[in-house]
This record gives C-alpha cells, structure tokens and sequence, in this order.
C-alpha cells in the first residue's frame, strides 16, 4: 500500500486502536468491517473461524460494549470476523476501569490479532513522523510537469527558395524538453503565493516560437529558457468579501487574474490558448495587480455572472520612465477586463484590453500579429483597443458528441510615426475549437481546432495608401492531437499541425507591392507550414 494510501487509512486505524491515541471516540463497527477488508489476514488458524453470535466470545464482547459504550453499530446476531472482534476488544479497552475473568480471557483469545493490529499502527504513525520530519514547508504542496516533445516541421513554399533565409530554417526533427516546478503556498488556508520555476530547450526549434521564424508553430507547454532553471511566474492572491479576490505580483499575465477561463479547449499550439492568443487575450509576463469577482451560489450548475480586471507592464520592473516603469507610456502594458456569464457546463463571455507601446499582441501574420510599434525610427507612442467574444459547452455525459470551445477578436489601432512597410489599423481572429473526453477508450482525449490568426483587415503604408486592402493576408491554422492516459502521471499525445500562410501578405504576393508588403523579404505566392510530433508528459 503506497505511503498517501495509508495516510487515508490511518483515521480509521486510530479508531480501531484506541489505546495508542489520546480521546479515542466510539468505535463504528462498519468502519472495522471496512477496514479489515483492507489488511493482511492473521497467520493463525483460527482466523478462518467468524465469531458466531453464539460464541461465549460474541456474547462477552457484547456485554463489554454495552457496559462501557465503546462500539457503535454493532448488532446481537452480527456475525464478526476475528479481526473484528479484536478490534473491538482494543477499542473498550482504554474504557476498560476493573480487569475482569473474562477481560482475562478475551484479551488471551485475541492475542495474536491485537499484536497484529498495534504492529500495523506502529508502522503507520513511524510513516506518518517520517513524513513530518521530511517535509521541506508546511504551508508549501509542491508539483511538477515534464514535457519532451519529438517531432518536426516541413516548409511548402510553392516551389521558391528564399521565403525564409537559410540561417533561420527551423525545420528539422528535434527531441526537446520543457520542465516545470509548482510551488502553491497558503498561509491562512485561503490565500495562495503561487511560485512557477521552469526551464526548457525550445529556443531554436521549430516549436520554440520566441527565435523560431514561423512563431505560430510554438507549442503551448514551450519554452526558451537555454537549459537555465528561472522564476517565470510569482504572485500572491487572496479573498477580499462576497467572492472578490485580489492579485498582486512582480510576474503575472493578465489571465490568471481572470475569474473564469474563456475557454475549455485544451490547446496543442499556444495561438489557440484562451480561445485565441491574440490581440486580447495576448499577454506577457509582467509587474499587475488587479482583482476578480464571481457571483456566489448555493448550487455550483446555477448560472452566474463573473467579472475581472487586472493590469500588467512588461516593464515594469524598469525604473526610467523614459523606458518603462508601471503606467508610463513605454510600459508595454496591457489593462484586461472580462465579464462572463454561465456555468461549468456553457459560458459565454464578453474582454476587453488596452495596450500601449510594443505590448504584445499575440499569433498572426507578421503584420496582424506583431507588436503595436511598428516605426522605422526610435519609439513612437502606440496603442489599441481589442475585443473578444468567447464562449463553450460541453455535453452533460462523454460520448459521441464533443464539447466546442469559440472565439472571435478584432483590434483597432493608433500607430503614429513613419511605416516601414505595411500598418495595420485594425486585425482580426477566430478560433473553432472541440474535443471529446474519454475518445476510444476510457481516459483518452480526442482534440481538434481551426482558426484564423490574426490578420491585418485594414492597413496602410508610407506613401499614404490608407484603405482596406488586405489581399494575402487570410490564413487557416488546425491541429489534431490524441491524448492516451499511460498512467494517471503519464500521457503520450501524438499530434499534426498545419498552418496556412502564416506570413500572410508579408509572403510577397505582387499585387500587394504598392502597400510594402514585398519589403518582408518572403517572395514566394503560398507559404505554408505542417508538423508532426510525438509529445510525453509526466506529471508529479
């Protein structure tokens, strides 16, 4: 029996013995008859004789109960097994105040079952001050994730060669890793400083998404770290009244501040995390603060409405105002709010984001997709205004029908200053996501989603053009994964993943050249990207 199996026991083991614990309360009989099922069966002979309500044993038993009030539930014609019986006689014995012939007796017939039962105690409760000896916190429950990814992508170019420079080619068959540490600490039972140290290899595979140059192909469990073990999270969150909670920390994203997620898709890529990872649920880690709030009721399936609001700056442990610090124009900050309304079953929901100068914007084409600034010349003033509409359900029973997860996100933008090339004014994204619990056999999950990544719906250029000619830069984004529960710690999910025109107009479509889409220095007319991989995951 594993150690946390006997740490489960050990309640109704103390009840049992109560000679080994102080203030031992009545015995349940029913609690005996389950437990004994759960032990090793005594080595004696007479282990295979149940005491009949006409042994002189039953009887003695029963009147000892009854005269010190130590068993509950225990019948005059209950058939008991010796075990049982033992157990009762350990339990009245602490209440026990003359010792009588037949306590004498009793306690001589169930010798070798009372030796059996202290034996087994003694084992738990040197277990238990093991444990508490060992133990690194006492307010601290530690967890982890290990996650190795073997796979590769292939690159359809439409026969051209120079869509992405030789040097940054990502798409070989790569074996990387990403492990992570979770440290959840409480201090009134309430509140939680949550601790996240995690390290990886991604950077420069073709899933890593930071230095990779398709970044839409970035695993949603990556990361870039270099082999180096960093504090990538840390925040303390705690209950105000009428279920408001505070959050406050020097590493957090917007949506962890959220009273409920947006979605219940379980992502393979990041762009499709939250229902889309794009121009407002798009978040980076940073200095924030902000609170929550859900609607309390007595039956958790009742409808209810949520709300949240928080506010994070990249750069907000920068302490030049000319660049950054929290609630300065350079802070690339981003204020989230979302209102939600539903159950664990359906939920609709209505966010809101602000973002300021070079805030990230989340996955798309490399004009929908990237940062506010976009000037050719030092820092100009930015911002934009997203919204997101999201919304799931999921089916009372697993089965044929799956659960769907959706969402759609538009930005308008404010970008002063001398383009480059192409500026967007405003961009969009979609997101169609399902899966099916227990796909197959019993445990598994089946997961599929499309989207459309963020695109630039209306741009502008250099030399004036202002309009809404966005030729190039639709795009389609699916993956398939299937989840197969090895253990309850362990999961294999193989996966496959395309992604269409990623670059979007930046691929170099000519008819575009007049609003400086050629300028990316991507000249084929279809680029497109798909991935094969074999993803393990251990948890602990």
């Amino acid at each position: 029996m594993k150690l946390f199996q006997q740490l489960l026991v050990a309640p109704a083991a103390l009840g049992l013995v109560a000679p080994l614990a102080a203030n031992a309360s009545d015995l349940n009989i029913d609690g005996v008859s389950e437990y004994s099922g759960a032990t090793e069966q005594v080595t004696s002979i007479n282990n295979f004789n149940d005491v009949q309500p006409t042994d002189w044993t039953h009887q003695e038993l029963s009147k000892l109960a009854k005269r010190y009030n130590c068993v509950e539930g225990l019948k005059g014609n209950q058939v008991l097994s010796r075990f049982e019986a033992a157990s009762i006689l350990n339990s009245c014995l602490e209440r026990v105040t003359e010792v009588t012939d037949e306590v004498s007796r009793l306690t001589s017939e169930f010798s070798t079952e009372l030796a059996t039962i202290q034996g087994r105690m003694d084992g738990l409760l040197a277990r238990v001050g093991e444990l508490d000896a060992t133990q690194f916190s006492t307010t601290t429950k530690l967890s982890g994730k290990a996650t190795m990814v073997l796979g590769a992508t292939g690159y359809d170019m439409d026969g051209q060669k120079d869509v992405i420079p030789d040097g940054q080619r990502t798409d070989g068959t790569t074996l990387t890793y990403a492990y992570q540490l979770n440290l959840n600490t409480s201090f009134t039972g309430e509140d939680l400083l949550y601790t996240r140290v995690k390290t990886g290899n991604d950077s420069t595979s073709a899933f890593g998404g930071k230095d990779a140059y398709v970044t839409p192909a970035y695993l949603e469990h990556a990361n870039s770290n270099q082999d180096t073990l960093k504090v990538d999270k840390l925040w303390y969150q705690f209950p105000v009244t009428n279920g408001f909670t505070a959050y406050v920390g020097p590493k957090i994203e917007n949506y962890y501040m959220l009273e409920r997620s947006p979605s219940i898709y379980k992502p393979l890529l990041k762009a499709f995390k939250l229902g889309g990872n794009y121009g407002t649920y798009g978040a980076s880690t940073g200095a924030g603060f902000g609170v929550s709030w859900q609607e309390l009721k007595d039956d958790p399936m009742t409808p209810g409405v949520g709300f949240s609001t928080g506010y994070t700056a990249e750069d907000g442990k920068v302490g030049k105002p000319s660049s950054g610090g929290m609630f300065t124009a350079d802070a690339d900050s981003i204020w989230l709010t979302q209102v939600s309304y539903g159950n664990p079953q359906w939920q609709v929901s209505f966010a809101y984001a602000s973002k300021g100068d070079e805030a990230t914007q989340g996955f798309g084409t490399e004009l929908g997709g990237a940062s506010n600034v976009d000037c050719t010349t030092g820092s100009c003033e930015s911002s934009s205004d997203s919204f997101a509409i999201r919304g799931f359900w999921q089916p009372e029973e697993n089965g044929l029908v799956p659960s769907f997860s959706a969402g759609f996100d538009w930005t308008n933008y404010s970008l002063p200053g001398d383009a480059a090339k192409g500026t967007r004014e405003a961009s969009a994204g979609w997101f169609l996501g399902m899966s099916w619990k227990d796909a197959f056999i019993d445990g598994n999950r089946l997961g599929l989603a499309i989207g459309g990544l963020q695109w630039a719906t209306e741009r502008k250029n250099s030399n004036g053009f202002d309009g809404t000619d966005t030729e190039g830069e639709e795009n389609v984004a699916m993956e398939l994964y299937y989840d197969i529960k090895v253990s309850d710690n362990i999961t294999v999910t193989p996966a496959v993943f395309y992604l269409s025109n990623p670059f979007g107009a930046e691929t170099g479509d000519t008819q575009n050249s007049d609003l400086g889409a050629s300028t990316g220095g991507h000249d084929a007319d279809h680029f497109a990207v798909w991935g094969g991989l074999v993803k393990t995951t251990f948890k602990f």
